[in-house]
């Protein structure tokens, strides 16, 4: 029982909900596309050094964003001045537009040869969040190599990426490489306090020109490595859709006074208990949602017995499954809206009663609720009226993007990662439960799609936004090899999409 029950939460956290297929490509490009001059994404000895040193020379300018509005100014400056230098055939290239979006962000706008195909676009994000060297192994702003890994914050979140495409399209310049299809770049400078002054700028400026995507794809998911232990391989995950947010303050006002005669019940102590109410009163899951069904005994076929008995009749253990997922916290996150206690303010003197109490809840919305039906839950769980709660924050989670076979962006991804990791087999599309820039692109496009073609593994999902956060060289020279790889293939047309997967 103990080791089903293992296998069945390290399936949850693969998973990711959403929606329900799993993929097996087949073919994406045509006969005629096939026999057009394509180049390979073979880099020499000199490029693979001149790939790593500009990783580590992002990694070194300490792009740190605190608050909304309060970044470092001085580092995103010099950001901007770093990327000139590394990649000039970029913005010396005459079909390559280069703007600066909101003081610090960077689109550029790259100008195809076909103007009947709909451009696409690329993104990712130029700060990262703050990082004290306290349990750090190296300095977090180092770019330090070491055994085989490039050290330091942003190497997983989000530079990477970042540099993974302008190290691409600079390469393919080199090699006197014409896109078909024009395609945006957009490089957020706020993305970890919400992308306000960054990305929806970007989009307001783009919108106002009249462009529509194709498609869309910024950072959000990988392809898990060892995560399903079970599992003899990994499995790539692409993000359809990603939670809502709903942060609120509660509040509680009481008279102050000496603590040496304190009454039945303080400010403390009441936002206490409302707050303890949170937490001990999860959301309803959504494990009786059809797609998780569908995708669970999908996934059946690739588990021995007797988790493939389980997986193909949920309808008799469904509620022995989701108590299993319940159990782990990040596969919790994938069935339900989350609920965390973030900050706790109270007090100023050891004998003084205060009269304000605060708390500040982080709530991620999951995208089967709304944050009005999540707002009501949360008012009713707490209540007390004596508990005032505010929003501080909220937005909506994003409605699923398509991922059939007409669905153009979906379908390149999936044959890109069947070229550039021919020894995956597994490709399904997920949720997403996190927060990106991507968002502020609705308005541009219904593709939205999250995925980050890089191996992770379990511990490295703890040093994201934590201590010691870093890149293998090899997942990063694979990263770029697959930008490299999907800029061409992107040049096909809409209807050149072939039906890429069996159910």
């Amino acid at each position: 029982m103990a080791r089903w029950s293992i296998c069945m939460l390290t399936l949850a956290t693969a998973q990711l909900l959403g929606i329900a297929s799993i993929c097996r490509a087949k073919d994406l490009l045509d006969q005629e596309y096939q026999r057009t001059s394509r180049i390979s994404p073979r880099f020499d000895p000199e490029e693979l050094i001149k790939m790593k040193e500009a990783l580590k020379g992002a990694i070194q300018i300490p792009t740190v964003s605190l608050t909304p509005g309060e970044y470092n100014t001085t580092a995103l400056l010099k950001f901007g001045e770093f990327i000139r230098k590394v990649f000039p055939t970029i913005f010396n290239t005459s079909f390559i537009q280069h703007e600066v979006v909101g003081n610090y962000s960077h689109l550029f706008t790259i100008q195809g040869s076909d103007p009947s195909l709909q451009p696409y676009m690329l993104m990712a994000h130029i700060d990262v969040v703050p990082a004290s060297e306290e349990g750090w192994e190296v300095p977090p702003f180092s770019g330090l190599e070491r055994d085989g890994f490039i050290n330091g914050r942003g190497t997983l979140d989000n530079k990477h990426s970042l540099m993974a495409i302008l190290q691409a399209l600079e390469f393919l310049l080199i090699r006197n490489y014409i896109p078909r299809r024009s395609f945006f770049i957009a490089l957020g400078h706020d993305e970890e306090v919400y992308g306000e002054n960054g990305a929806k700028k970007i989009s307001a400026l783009l919108q106002t020109r009249g462009v529509q995507l194709a498609f869309l794809v910024d950072e959000g998911s990988f392809i898990l490595d060892g995560i399903i232990s079970i599992l003899k391989e990994p499995i790539a995950m692409i993000a359809v859709s990603e939670k809502g947010i709903l942060n609120l303050m509660l509040q509680v006002n009481m008279m102050p006074g000496h603590s040496s005669a304190p009454p039945d019940e303080t400010s403390i102590g009441i936002l206490a208990a409302a707050v303890s109410r949170l937490e001990q009163t999860p959301m309803p899951n959504v494990f009786k949602d059809e797609t998780l069904k569908t995708t669970l005994q999908l996934l059946a076929k690739e588990f021995p017995f007797p988790i493939d008995v389980i997986l193909n009749n949920l309808w008799l253990f469904w509620p022995l499954v989701s108590r299993v997922i319940e159990m782990n916290p990040v596969a919790n996150a994938f069935i339900r809206t989350t609920t965390a206690l973030t900050m706790f303010n109270a007090g100023i003197k050891v004998n003084s009663i205060p009269s304000v109490a605060q708390a500040t809840v982080n709530l991620r919305v999951h995208p089967s609720q709304t944050v009005e039906e999540v707002l009501e839950f949360v008012k009713n769980t707490v209540d007390d009226d004596r508990v005032q709660i505010h929003v501080l924050k909220a937005f909506n989670p994003q409605p699923a993007s398509p991922f059939d076979d007409q669905a153009l962006g979906y379908q390149l991804l999936h044959q890109t990662i069947q070229s550039v990791f021919p020894e995956l087999h597994i490709i399904v599309p997920g949720i997403c439960i996190a927060n990106t820039d991507s968002r502020h692109f609705r308005n541009l496009t219904t593709s939205l799609y999250r995925f980050t073609p890089i191996y992770i593994q379990s511990e490295a999902f703890n040093r994201i936004h934590g201590v010691n956060e870093k890149i293998s060289i090899q997942n990063y020279e694979t990263q770029v090899k697959f930008m490299f790889e999907l800029i061409q293939n992107a040049d096909i047309e809409q209807t050149d999409v072939h039906h890429l997967h069996d159910l």
